[in-house]
């Protein structure tokens, strides 16, 4: 949040529980009466040699033969959960595509276009952060890409 506020980018923060455990991404929608399509979750894959970040639906799966089309590699598979707080600084359930320790090459998938504000984790279990999908974007250096499973 405090990049977003130093780029004055316009947010709304969302709280949820986490006390029952439930913290996937469509309980989370659910949790802040969100439309699981508008609600998307941090993806951190590695091709061997470079990570990058996929911010995909919530309720939706990384196509992960598109994503390295995408990305420009041969193939990407997903990091393990054990090193996301290594690479990312954030840990799982908790991990935003804003503040990582490394500005990694970033692709959001291109649904997020078809609304006004999405929301994103907020870096901490239980903190969403609703924004402008071009605004974040812009941020973070981020480009709209066909990411998913149909």
């Amino acid at each position: 949040m405090r990049m977003l506020d130093r780029a004055k980018i316009p947010y709304t923060q969302h709280s949820y529980d986490v006390s029952d455990g439930l913290i996937d991404g469509v309980s989370v929608a659910h949790k802040t009466g969100q439309n699981p399509d508008q609600v998307f979750k941090t993806l951190v894959t590695s091709s061997g040699s470079q990570l990058y970040v996929f911010v995909v639906p919530v309720a939706k799966e990384l196509d992960l033969k598109k994503a390295a089309r995408e990305a420009g590699e041969k193939r990407v598979e997903m990091i393990h959960v054990k090193d996301i707080l290594k690479f990312t600084g954030y840990i799982r359930g908790g991990c935003s595509p804003i503040g990582m320790k490394k500005l990694y090459p970033t692709l959001i998938d291109q649904s997020a276009q078809m609304f006004d504000t999405i929301l994103v984790s907020g870096g901490q279990k239980g903190l969403q952060i609703e924004v402008s999908p071009l605004d974040l974007a812009q941020l973070i250096d981020a480009k709209f890409a066909e990411l998913t499973v149909e």
